[in-house]
C-alpha cells in the first residue's frame, strides 16, 4: 500500500487539515492573498481591450481581422514570455521574478494611452503579452515554494479566482472610467494599480526560509513533503516526459477557449443581442462571478476528494471531469432567444474552466520536482498561447466570413475540456511523479 494513502495518514491528514487549512493567520494565507490581488489587476488590464472594442470599433474602424491581428500579437507575445519566465523564474526566483513581470505589465499598460492605430495597439499588447506571460509560472512557482501538495489546488483555485475578480470588475469600472474620463485614462489607472502592488510586494515578500513572519511551526508544515534533489535539466530533456506533455495538452485545450470568453465575450454581447459597452456590463460581470466560484470549487473539489481518501489520481480527474463537463452546453450559447439564457451557458462554461485550470496547474506541482515547475509551466503556457494565438486568428476569420455567426467557436469551447482529459488521462493514467535520474545523474 502506498503510505501516502494509508489510513493512518488520512487521519493525520484530516487532523493537519483542520490545525492548519483554516488558520487565517498563517503568512501562506496571506502570499495568496498578494498573488489574488496580481492576479484581478492582471485581468482587469487584460480584459480592458475587449470592453472598450465595441467603442473602439467605431472610433478607429476596426474590423474583425484587425482585432484578430491585436489579440494574436498579445498571444504570441504571451508565448514567448511564458516560456522565457518559466525557465528565468527557476533561476532568480519568486520575488524578484515576479516583480520584473509586474512592472513591465504596469509600464505596457500605460504605453496604451499613446497607440491610435491598429499597429500602435499591437504593440502595446505584444509588450503586455510578454510581461503577462511570466506571471502565471512565477505564481504557480511561489505556491508550490508556499505549500505541500495536498493544500496546493486549493491555494491555485484561490489566487486563480483573482482573474474573475478583475474580469468581474472590469466591465463595471472600464465604462464608468472611460466616460468620465476618456479610454486612455482605463488603461493609466490599471497601470499605476500594478506599480503600487510592485510596491508592496517588494516590501513584503520573501521565501519561506527567509521570511520573518513564519513560523517555525508553518514552515514544517510547508515542508512536509519529500525533499527532491536539485539539479539542471533543459527544456528538451524535460520535454522526453509525459507529465510534460500532459500540462501542455491540457493548457494547449483549455487556454484559447479562456482567452475567447476574454477577448469576445463583450463582442458576442453586441453583435448577437445588441448590448453596448455599457448594457452588458451586467452580463459580463454575472459570467466572470460565477467563473470565480468555479475556480475555488474546482480546487476545492479536488482537494476536499483527497481528504475523504480518494487517490491523487483519482481526485484531480474527478475534478477534471466534473468541470469539463459544465462546458458542454455553452455550444447551445448562440441559439439563445434571449442574451440572459446565452450567459448563464457561457458562465457555466467559465466556471468549468477555471476549475478546470485550477487542477491542470496544479498537475504540474503534482507530477514535476519543484525545481522544475517554473519550467514544465513556462513550456505549458507556450503552448497554451500558440494555441490561443491560432484560435483568435481562426475566430476573426470564421466571424468575418458567417456575419458574427459565433456558432463553430462555441462547438469548439464544448468539447475541447473533454477531448483534453481523455489524452492527459491516456498520457498519465496514474498521474506518475517526473523521474529525471537519468538527467540529475548525467548533471551531477
Amino acid at each position: 500500500m502506498n503510505p501516502e494513502n494509508s489510513p493512518a495518514n488520512s487521519a493525520t491528514e484530516n487532523r493537519s487539515w483542520k490545525s492548519f487549512a483554516g488558520d487565517a493567520a498563517s503568512w501562506r494565507w496571506k502570499v495568496v492573498a498578494l498573488l489574488f490581488a496580481a492576479t484581478a489587476i492582471n485581468y482587469i488590464v487584460r480584459a480592458s481591450l475587449a470592453v472598450l472594442k465595441p467603442s473602439l470599433d467605431a472610433k478607429f474602424g476596426w474590423d474583425q481581422k484587425d482585432y484578430g491581428w491585436i489579440v494574436t500579437s498579445f498571444q504570441a507575445a504571451y508565448a514567448i514570455g511564458y516560456v522565457m519566465a518559466g525557465r528565468g523564474i527557476d533561476r532568480i526566483g519568486v520575488r524578484i521574478g515576479l516583480a520584473l513581470v509586474v512592472g513591465v505589465w504596469s509600464l505596457a499598460a500605460l504605453g496604451h494611452t499613446l497607440a491610435a492605430s491598429v499597429a500602435g495597439f499591437a504593440i502595446a499588447q505584444a509588450v503586455l503579452g510578454l510581461a503577462e506571460g511570466g506571471y502565471f509560472p512565477a505564481a504557480i512557482k511561489g505556491v508550490a515554494e508556499w505549500f505541500p501538495k495536498r493544500e496546493r489546488a486549493l491555494a491555485t483555485g484561490l489566487f486563480n479566482s483573482g482573474s474573475m475578480t478583475g474580469a468581474v470588475l472590469c466591465p463595471f469600472l472600464v465604462p464608468l472610467i472611460a466616460g468620465a474620463w476618456g479610454w486612455q485614462s482605463v488603461f493609466f489607472f490599471t497601470g499605476t494599480a500594478g506599480l503600487i502592488w510592485l510596491a508592496v510586494w517588494l516590501w513584503l515578500y520573501q521565501s519561506p526560509e527567509r521570511s520573518r513572519r513564519t513560523s517555525q511551526k508553518e514552515l514544517a508544515w510547508i515542508r512536509q513533503d519529500t525533499a527532491e534533489p536539485m539539479a539542471q535539466v533543459s527544456w528538451f530533456q524535460l520535454l522526453r516526459h509525459r507529465q510534460t506533455w500532459a500540462f501542455m495538452v491540457g493548457t494547449a485545450a483549455s487556454s484559447p477557449i479562456w482567452w475567447f470568453y476574454i477577448f469576445w465575450a463583450p463582442d458576442f454581447l453586441s453583435k448577437r443581442y445588441g448590448l453596448e459597452m455599457s448594457r452588458s456590463s451586467l452580463p459580463l460581470m454575472a459570467i466572470f462571478f460565477v467563473a470565480g466560484i468555479g475556480s475555488v470549487s474546482g480546487g476545492w473539489l479536488s482537494s476536499n476528494l483527497l481528504r475523504r481518501g480518494y487517490s491523487l489520481n483519482a481526485a484531480r480527474k474527478l475534478a477534471l471531469l466534473v468541470c469539463a463537463c459544465c462546458a458542454l452546453p455553452v455550444c447551445a450559447a448562440p441559439f439563445m432567444p434571449h442574451p440572459y439564457w446565452a450567459v448563464a451557458l457561457v458562465a457555466l462554461a467559465a466556471a468549468g474552466h477555471c476549475g478546470y485550470a485550477a487542477n491542470v496547474f496544479t498537475l504540474a506541482s503534482d507530477t514535476v520536482p519543484r525545481q522544475f515547475i517554473g519550467s514544465v509551466v513556462g513550456i505549458g503556457g507556450m503552448a497554451g498561447a500558440i494555441a490561443g494565438m491560432l484560435f483568435a486568428q481562426l475566430i476573426s476569420r470564421v466571424l468575418q466570413l458567417t456575419n458574427n455567426n459565433f456558432m463553430v467557436p462555441f462547438a469548439i469551447a464544448s468539447v475541447s475540456y473533454v477531448l483534453a482529459l481523455g489524452v492527459i488521462h491516456w498520457l498519465l493514467p496514474n498521474l506518475e511523479k517526473m523521474s529525471l535520474d537519468k538527467e540529475i545523474s548525467k548533471a551531477n
